[in-house]
C-alpha cells in the first residue's frame, strides 16, 4: 500500500513538473514569436520560488547592428515605473513622512483640478488609482510624443483646464500625469527628486547594478535596445524618447536580471538580500496590492477572471482562483510587460524593442497557464489574427480619408488657407499656428515641436493633418469653427485611426483663434 501511494504521488509530481514549460520551449515560442510580431529583440525571464530560473534575451537590439540582446541588455520599461512610485511612497508612509490620504495640496500648494472640491479632496492615494474623473490619457500631449517645452509645475497647473468625463472616484481611466504629480510629492516629502530616491532607495539595495531611473542617467548604455516602429510594413529605427519629465511614469530602464531582483522582493512583502531586509512593511504592501479602482470585466475561459481592478502601481486581478498581480508599459517603439502570481510565487517579465503589445502577451500567457496546469492556446496565432484583423478595420478607416483627400487634390478643389492662417491658443496645450508655404497650410505645435505636418482638405470644415513623423501613426482630423464672414475661429481634433495611441489625447484639444492673429481678408471657403 505504501509502495502504491509512493508511485501515486511520484506520478503526480512529474506530472506537474513535465506540465511547466521548459526553456527550451520558452526559446521555441520567444523566437516564434519573434517572426510572427516582426520584433527584432525580446527579453524573458521567469521567477519561481525566489529564484530566477530563466532569463534569455532574444534576436538583435537593433536591426541597424545586429547586436544579439542578453538578460543583461536595458529597456526602456515605461510604465511599469509606476509601481517603483508607488514604492516610494510607501517607504515615505513607512517613515511617517506622508499618509496616502494626505491632501496632495499638503505637499504641492499649486496642485489643482477642473473642479475646486476634486482639488481640496485629493489625496496622495487618488494620484496612483487612475479615478480622477479625467479622460482615458487627458492632457498626454504635454509629455507625448515630445513635451519638451513642459515642466513638472506646468503638469501641476495645468491639471485644471482639463474637463472630467466622470465624477470623481467613480470610473477607471488611465492617465499618466498623476503619476507625474507623485513624482513631485515623493521630492517634496523626501527632499531627493524623484530619480534620486529610486536609485539610491530603491535599485542600490536590491543591487539592479545596471538600470537607471532614467535613459539619461545610464552610467553605461553600451547594452542597450534601440526602438523600432512599423512604417508601410517595414521596422525602422526611431529616436529614442528621453523626456525625463515621463520618469516617475515611465522613465526607467533596465533589464530582465535586474527585474527579477525587484519581482522577488514583491512576492516576498518587501524583503531581499539573504538577510531579509525591508524594503518597505508589509503593511504597505499590502495597500499597493488591494483593489482601489474596479475595472468592468467579463468571466471567460481559460481564466475565469471574477474580479479586475487597479491597485496602487499595479492591476490586479484573479486567473484560475489565483491573485495576478501585473503592468504593462509602453513607449514609442517599447512594449514591457510583468506579471505575478504571488500564490504560485512566480514571475514573468518580457521586455520587447518594438511596440506590439500581442508579443508579450502571446509569451508571457503561454507561461503563464503551465504554471496554472491548464492547456494553453496557440496565442501566438491567436493574437497575429486579431492584430490582423484591428489593422485592416482600422486601414479601412484611414485608407478612405486619404483617397478623399487625393481625389480633392486631383479635383483641384480651392481652399482660401487665409481663412485659416494664424495663432490658436489651448488653454493647457499652448499655442499652435497654421501658416502657409508654397501654397500649402502646416500645423506647427510651439511647446511640442515634434507635432508639425501639412493640413489637408477632407471635407467642408474638416481638414486632416499628416505629421512629419510618420512613426507616430496618429494623424489627426481638425475640426474648424467659423465665424459668419468665415474666418476660422476655432479648432477641435481627435485621431483619424481607432488604433492611435491614448496619449495622443487630441480631443481634449480646444483651440481658439489669438485675437491679434485673425486674416486681414476672409472670403469664406471649405
Amino acid at each position: 500500500m505504501k509502495n502504491k501511494l509512493f508511485i501515486a504521488i511520484a506520478l503526480i509530481s512529474t506530472t506537474l513538473s513535465f506540465a511547466q514549460i521548459s526553456s527550451t520551449q520558452v526559446d521555441e515560442l520567444v523566437n516564434r514569436t519573434l517572426t510572427a510580431f516582426n520584433v527584432p529583440g525580446i527579453a524573458v525571464a521567469i521567477v519561481k520560488d525566489g529564484k530566477l530560473i530563466h532569463a534569455q534575451g532574444y534576436g538583435v537590439k537593433s536591426i541597424l547592428t545586429k547586436e544579439k540582446v542578453d538578460a543583461n541588455t536595458l529597456f526602456g520599461i515605461a510604465s511599469n515605473s509606476k509601481a517603483f512610485t508607488s514604492a516610494a511612497l510607501a517607504m515615505l508612509v513607512d517613515e511617517g513622512k506622508i499618509k496616502w490620504d494626505d491632501k496632495v495640496i499638503k505637499y504641492l500648494p499649486n496642485f489643482r483640478m477642473y473642479n475646486d472640491y476634486v482639488t481640496q479632496e485629493f489625496t496622495i492615494r487618488d494620484l496612483l488609482t487612475h479615478r480622477s474623473g479625467l479622460g482615458l490619457g487627458a492632457g498626454d500631449l504635454m509629455i507625448w510624443p515630445d513635451g519638451s517645452n513642459f515642466t513638472a509645475q506646468d503638469i501641476v497647473q495645468n491639471l485644471q483646464y482639463l474637463k472630467p468625463v466622470s465624477a470623481f472616484r467613480t470610473k477607471y481611466d488611465y492617465d499618466n500625469l498623476l503619476y507625474i504629480v507623485a513624482g513631485e510629492v515623493i521630492a517634496k516629502a523626501s527632499g531627493q527628486s524623484w530619480c534620486d530616491f529610486i536609485e539610491e532607495r530603491i535599485m542600490k539595495p536590491l543591487e539592479m547594478n545596471n538600470s537607471a531611473a532614467s535613459f539619461l542617467r545610464l552610467k553605461d548604455s553600451t547594452n542597450i535596445i534601440a526602438p523600432h516602429v512599423p512604417i508601410d510594413g517595414k521596422l525602422k529605427v526611431i529616436k529614442r524618447y528621453q523626456n525625463q519629465l515621463f520618469d516617475a511614469a515611465a522613465g526607467i530602464y533596465s533589464s530582465v536580471n535586474d527585474l527579477s531582483k525587484w519581482t522577488i522582493m514583491q512576492m516576498n512583502n518587501g524583503k531581499y538580500g539573504a538577510e531579509n531586509k525591508q524594503l518597505f512593511s508589509e503593511k504597505e504592501h499590502n495597500q499597493m496590492w488591494q483593489l482601489q479602482t474596479i475595472i468592468p470585466v467579463t468571466t471567460r475561459a481559460p481564466y475565469n477572471t471574477h474580479f479586475s481592478g487597479y491597485g496602487l502601481g499595479w492591476f490586479l486581478s484573479d486567473v484560475k482562483g489565483y491573485k495576478q498581480v501585473t503592468h504593462t508599459g509602453g513607449l514609442e517603439g517599447i512594449v514591457t510587460q510583468v506579471t505575478l502570481i504571488p500564490e504560485l510565487q512566480l514571475g514573468i517579465i518580457v521586455l520587447t524593442n518594438q511596440q506590439s503589445g500581442a508579443a508579450f502577451n502571446a509569451i508571457t500567457n503561454t507561461i503563464k497557464d503551465s504554471y496554472l496546469g491548464i492547456k494553453s492556446e496557440d496565442y501566438v496565432t491567436i493574437y497575429s489574427n486579431k492584430l490582423k484583423a484591428n489593422e485592416e478595420t482600422a486601414d479601412k478607416v484611414t485608407d478612405e480619408v486619404w483617397a478623399t483627400v487625393a481625389k480633392n487634390k486631383k479635383e483641384k478643389i480651392k481652399t482660401d488657407f487665409n481663412n485659416f492662417t494664424g495663432t490658436y491658443k489651448d488653454n493647457w496645450f499652448g499655442d499652435i499656428t497654421l501658416s502657409q508655404k508654397k501654397g500649402k497650410l502646416y500645423f506647427a505645435s510651439k511647446r511640442s515641436p515634434h507635432l508639425t505636418g501639412e493640413v489637408f482638405f477632407y471635407k467642408k470644415g474638416n481638414y486632416v493633418v499628416k505629421w512629419n513623423n510618420a512613426y507616430f501613426h496618429a494623424d489627426a482630423h481638425l475640426f474648424f469653427e467659423f465665424d459668419p464672414t468665415g474666418k476660422a475661429i476655432g479648432i477641435k481634433m481627435k485621431p483619424i485611426s481607432e488604433l492611435t495611441d491614448f496619449s495622443y489625447d487630441f480631443q481634449d484639444l480646444d483651440f481658439k483663434r489669438a485675437e491679434n492673429s485673425m486674416p486681414k481678408n476672409t472670403v469664406s471657403g471649405n
